[in-house]
């Protein structure tokens, strides 16, 4: 898994951590590895296979562990608070944050170490870009 995989596995995650894919977090998902510096040069085919890494791994027991070890093991720590703002992008893309996508942003943070004052500025700055008029 390259750390392009693990940031969209990320993104997947968030956005199927409440099992309801909204169509505005898969746009949010796609524009976002269209359009990003970090996704430059990742083959967008590859997200398929990424996604469907996601759900079998969120199919068996002890699935989210090993979703995180995938992660913390594919994205070199300068890319955690990259891979987190681009999880808080998607949980509000649709305007709208179930009790599952806090946990799951929750988790994240702690896995992947983001300092809580870093964390609240990233989550600040996706609510702020995704208000709506």
């Amino acid at each position: 898994m390259s750390p392009q995989d693990a940031l969209v596995a990320v993104m997947i995650a968030c956005s199927a951590s409440d099992q309801n894919m909204r169509t505005a977090e898969l746009v949010a998902i796609q524009n976002m590895v269209n359009f990003m510096p970090v996704f430059s040069g990742y083959d967008p085919d590859r997200m398929r296979r990424v996604a469907q890494v996601v759900f079998d791994l969120f199919e068996v027991e002890d699935g989210l562990d090993a979703f995180f070890g995938l992660v913390r093991s594919a994205l070199p720590e300068r890319l955690h608070e990259t891979a987190y703002a681009l999880a808080c992008d998607v949980v509000t893309a649709d305007g709208r944050h179930s009790q599952e996508e806090l946990r799951m942003l929750e988790e994240l943070r702690e896995e992947l170490g983001i300092d809580r004052l870093h964390a609240a500025a990233i989550e600040w700055g996706a609510r702020v870009r995704h208000l709506l008029p």
